[in-house]
């Protein structure tokens, strides 16, 4: 099997931590700009693009701050995870991506996550 590598994105975000919040934690907010739609039954979320179905357990959450996800169909220690982080001096809120992706995949998944981000900026009426 191979290692997945970890990698890092920031994504300066005009939104407060609240708001930003309820868009990387709800269902409802993450089909907003993360999937097509997302259920939840507790730890478990579903999410669906173009019909297909990936199953993820939320693995930890603190509101207004960072929410952590397993995709089940993994078979080692990956995860995802959104972290909400505000500047103390200037009040800027960042979002921090972490994720992993096979080494041959990490150009892409950066991509991808820049696509997504970007979507949930239009959402957020932040530009």
């Amino acid at each position: 099997m191979n290692d997945k590598i970890k990698f890092e994105l920031e994504f300066v975000i005009q939104s407060s931590p609240q708001l930003l919040y309820q868009y990387l934690a709800t269902p409802s907010g993450l089909s907003e700009w993360f999937a097509d739609n997302v259920n939840s039954r507790g730890e478990k979320f579903t999410f669906i693009w173009d019909g297909a179905e990936e199953e993820a357990n939320l693995l930890k959450r603190k509101s207004d701050e960072f929410v952590r996800f397993s995709w089940m169909a993994n078979e080692d220690d990956s995860y995802f995870e959104m972290k909400i982080i505000v500047d103390e001096i200037t009040k800027d809120v960042s979002l921090f991506i972490t994720d992993f992706a096979e080494e041959d995949e990490v150009e892409e998944a950066k991509m991808l996550w820049s696509n997504q981000v970007s979507d949930l900026k239009q959402v957020l009426g932040s530009t």
